[in-house]
């Protein structure tokens, strides 16, 4: 069973990168490698102890897993969408200047990077990218800054306790406290995002930012120019929503998507009254419902496809069997992190860390040895950390950001393995090295 899953697990991967040349949507095969993986688990279980029952109650949960982001993802593209719509970006853009492409590159990188510290690398993804849409026309420069604000993101989002959904998961279980994380963690992931950007910088030329045409598609509405104060109460309520869903779940313990449901249902709202006192129904799209039907459906499914297959190998612990070999066969941090960290580019990296924080509890703060790397705040949890946020950057589909700037700008696989894989890896080798002088610098 398990090598029967593995080999479908490899082929649905294969095809999925290679969405260029069969011309076929990614999540066609995404959907058919998780079908065909929960239907091999099925019926390959020699459990008698896990019946038709009890796998039919995990997949209820998986879904469930899943589905929160899934919707959490909905609610977050059609936030942003609206405020795209009003022209909320239009009046950021406005604002940003640089010199020439180069400077641009850096100041976007940044506030990426940052940004993700507080929202989550998914919607910190989506803003970047569709700002970026308003920002470059040529769609093979528009990739590489795109791709860039991914890496950004990702490692934006390893130093922060509430930036990623595994730091949180570490988080809330005392595997790390906030302010160690960060210490410990802020400068090798601002050395994982430099190292990619400089070369990112280089490959492009630094000609000065194109001028935006007030009549060019990618601008979409224009209601800033009749409406402005519309344009930036929508902006504020857009962005004041998304930066509530963190604020919500500490509050209440509640999952993120609860969050945005509540903060997209009271823009509704907003909207609905908006397009009535302003009669802007023959002027714009100004509603929720039309904002919907801009979302990218096929990515939210390759989203579910992909998550769902990962779960399915999960469920058969072919996951926590990697993991035990890892410590067994290796026996070293430094390494079993890395590992974990190439891993998490190619499967999602929650079922990665809740593999290692079930296979190795907190250990005694009075701990000596190989088991000191395993106390609160220890040396393997900030590399686990580190290495399973920012090294789903080394592929497009490694993780939640990337998945989204895939969908929304169509970028290839093959093009991002040829030209980004390599960036994002040199950032997080120079970010494992900065963990490991920092450690050194400590124990003198």
């Amino acid at each position: 069973m398990v090598t029967l899953m593995l080999i479908v697990f490899v082929l649905g991967y294969i095809m999925i990168a290679f969405e260029h040349v069969t011309h076929i949507n990614k999540a066609t095969f995404a959907l058919l490698m998780c079908g065909l993986l929960w239907a091999i688990y099925a019926l390959g279980v020699n459990d008698p102890a896990i019946t038709h029952e009890v796998i039919s109650e995990r997949l209820i949960t998986a879904l469930g897993d899943t589905c929160e982001i899934v919707i959490f993802l909905i609610g977050a593209m059609t936030i942003v969408e609206l405020i795209d719509k009003y022209g909320g970006f239009g009046l950021i853009i406005n604002r940003i200047h640089a010199k020439n492409k180069r400077g641009m590159m850096w100041i976007l990188t940044f506030v990426a990077f940052f940004m993700s510290s507080i929202l989550d690398n998914m919607t910190t993804t989506i803003i970047m990218v569709m700002m970026l849409r308003r920002m470059i026309s040529n769609v093979k420069e528009r990739w590489l800054f795109a791709c860039i604000i991914v890496i950004a993101a990702n490692s934006g989002g390893a130093w922060s306790p509430i930036g990623d959904i595994t730091t949180i998961m570490l988080w809330m279980k005392n595997y790390v406290s906030s302010i160690d994380l960060v210490v410990n963690l802020i400068i090798p992931c601002i050395v994982s995002v430099v190292i990619p950007t400089f070369i990112g910088t280089r490959m492009i030329k630094p000609a000065p930012m194109e001028p935006i045409c007030a009549d060019n598609e990618r601008i979409g509405y224009h209601i800033n120019e009749h409406l402005p104060k519309l344009s930036r109460a929508i902006l504020i309520c857009g962005v004041g929503g998304l930066l509530f869903v963190p604020i919500f779940k500490a509050a209440t313990g509640l999952p993120p998507y609860m969050g945005i449901l509540i903060s997209l249902s009271i823009l509704w709202l907003i909207t609905e009254l908006v397009v009535r006192r302003y009669k802007l129904d023959g002027k714009m799209e100004g509603r929720i419902s039309q904002a919907l039907k801009s979302i990218d459906m096929p990515t939210i499914l390759f989203f579910l496809g992909i998550l769902m297959a990962v779960s399915a190998l999960q469920q058969a612990n072919i996951l926590t069997h990697m993991a035990q070999w890892l410590d067994t066969t290796i026996h070293e941090p430094y390494i079993i992190s890395g590992i974990i960290g190439v891993l998490s580019s190619i499967v999602d990296n929650v079922p990665l860390v809740a593999a290692c924080m079930n296979m190795y509890p907190v250990a005694s703060p009075d701990a000596v040895g190989y088991a000191a790397y395993f106390v609160q705040d220890g040396l393997f949890w900030h590399l686990l950390t580190f290495c399973a946020g920012v090294g789903g950057s080394m592929l497009i589909i490694g993780s939640a950001a990337g998945v989204v700037a895939m969908g929304i700008e169509k970028i290839s696989f093959i093009w991002y393995l040829k030209r980004i894989s390599w960036m994002a890896l040199a950032g997080y080798i120079a970010g494992i090295v900065v963990i490991w002088l920092e450690t050194f610098i400590i124990s003198i």
